[in-house]
């Protein structure tokens, strides 16, 4: 008997049910990544479906599981290529019975699924799916997919009244791989290492992090309380970042937020983490429900927007040069790491959307293509919440950039951090830098439209009285 294991967002060997299923099977499993160049592609927008932060996180990711296999007999195979080309070709090549495979729920995954599948049905040889994204299974739902609350509240207390989040599986022990099969490199890629780069892709990162966060910095027991932090790293777990590729399984972290809960406290930030990881199952499962329509413009509602197409304002939102500190601040975070804090995304998405009414689907790419924890499901579902079109019909949120700015960045400090023309300016200007008089200006030694831009909109629309 003899398995090929084709990893996609699952780039992990703990808790990895396809992977464990196959070393019980047999000791004879082929570990294969396929990189697809379809999603290095450039968007009409002018940019790339993956940026190079992401692919940096990816394949530090892809290196890092290869290393994780080695340690247990196996290897990974990497090619370049379609994967409806390749892995009937190598199936075939390698002699292999079945073909063991990540369940994904969106479009360019099941499509591609259903390519190989039929390339693999012409060779006799079975493809088999695992469902290991979510926290909760999907056969364990207590309602059929097509029932699913349109509002998460109704969701989340139905799955916690009746639904129990399965165990993780072990790292299998015992795996052989052939020395004649060729196992094949990852392509060499000049990555700009931006100077704020702090994360490093992995299943050893990520194990490192909860480790860190939980156990040595004991951070979990205030994760309610400064979740919605947006300078540092230590305001918030970062899960997400090697939850996206499946470095990390959920249901590891909650074991871990249990094995916490036992031996150091439990309270609502305990709770609040396991909660977090609920809404990211939520919107995987809206994704299955609805399918494409969390991309179509008029969204999963089917409510008539009319948004502008202007290039020239989305490029300034995009560089972060809108004029509005809290806003640029974000967007050129977002550039220099790949990473953006809940907070700020919400900020940003809802300045795009509402203020300057650009289509949400423009903002929604640009996150693909920069984000390393860029997770298909969470992020078209939350840019649907925040333009007013997913599945909750109570949702249209509207964000005042000024009333948030002071609420969670009071003295400017991470404004100033990203934008260092601001620094001169005091904590009670820096974020309404467009209303500076001519003297303040030369006072605070920054010039509106030479050392920072001027703003795009009229900022006194977010006054005192409209908080």
């Amino acid at each position: 008997m003899k398995i090929l294991l084709w990893f996609r967002n699952d780039l992990r060997v703990h808790d990895h049910e396809a992977l464990f299923k196959a070393s019980q099977q047999t000791s004879q499993v082929f570990p294969l990544y396929v990189l697809d160049p379809s999603i290095f592609q450039e968007l009409a927008m002018g940019f790339p479906k993956t940026g190079n932060l992401r692919t940096q996180f990816l394949f530090e990711s892809i290196e890092n599981l290869r290393k994780n296999l080695q340690s247990i007999g196996s290897n990974l195979i990497v090619r370049v290529g379609y994967p409806e080309e390749i892995i009937p070709t190598l199936a075939k090549e390698l002699l292999i019975d079945e073909v063991f495979v990540s369940e994904e729920v969106t479009s360019e995954e099941t499509e591609m699924d259903t390519l190989v599948e039929l390339a693999l049905k012409l060779e006799g040889i079975k493809m088999k799916f695992f469902w290991q994204s979510t926290l909760y299974h999907l056969d364990d739902l207590p309602m059929e997919i097509e029932n699913l609350p349109n509002i998460f509240t109704q969701f989340r207390n139905q799955v916690e009244k009746s639904t129990k989040v399965r165990s993780t599986f072990p790292i299998p022990q015992h795996l052989s791989f052939p020395e004649n099969v060729e196992v094949g490199a990852l392509p060499k890629f000049d990555f700009p290492r931006a100077s704020q780069h702090s994360y490093k892709g992995g299943e050893d990162e990520a194990l490192k992090r909860l480790e860190e966060y939980f156990w040595q910095k004991d951070l979990l027991k205030t994760y309610k309380e400064t979740r919605n932090g947006m300078l540092g790293l230590d305001y918030s777990s970062k899960f997400s970042l090697w939850l996206a590729n499946g470095c990390i399984s959920p249901r590891y972290i909650y074991e871990q937020v249990k094995k916490y809960e036992l031996e150091r406290t439990q309270n609502e930030s305990t709770y609040w983490l396991i909660f977090e990881l609920l809404w990211r199952d939520y919107f995987r499962f809206v994704a299955l429900k609805y399918g494409n329509k969390i991309f179509f413009e008029k969204g999963i509602q089917g409510k008539a927007v009319v948004w502008k197409k202007d290039k020239r304002v989305f490029e300034k939102w995009r560089m972060g040069e809108t004029g509005i500190p809290l806003i640029d601040a974000n967007m050129k975070e977002l550039l220099a790491t790949g990473f953006m804090s809940n907070r700020g995304r919400q900020n940003v998405a809802s300045f795009l959307v509402k203020d300057l009414q650009i289509d949400w689907r423009w903002g929604a790419s640009w996150f693909e293509s920069q984000l390393i924890d860029y997770d298909v499901c969470s992020n078209w579902g939350n840019w649907l919440y925040v333009a007013g079109v997913g599945n909750d019909p109570r949702e249209n949120r509207y964000f005042n950039i000024l009333k948030q700015a002071h609420n969670y960045d009071e003295k400017g400090e991470y404004v100033k951090f990203w934008l260092p023309a601001l620094a001169n300016i005091p904590a009670e200007k820096v974020h309404s830098v467009a209303l500076l008089t001519q003297e303040e200006q030369r006072k605070f030694s920054v010039q509106l439209g030479i050392d920072y831009p001027k703003a795009m909109i009229d900022i006194r629309k977010w006054s005192i009285k409209n908080k």
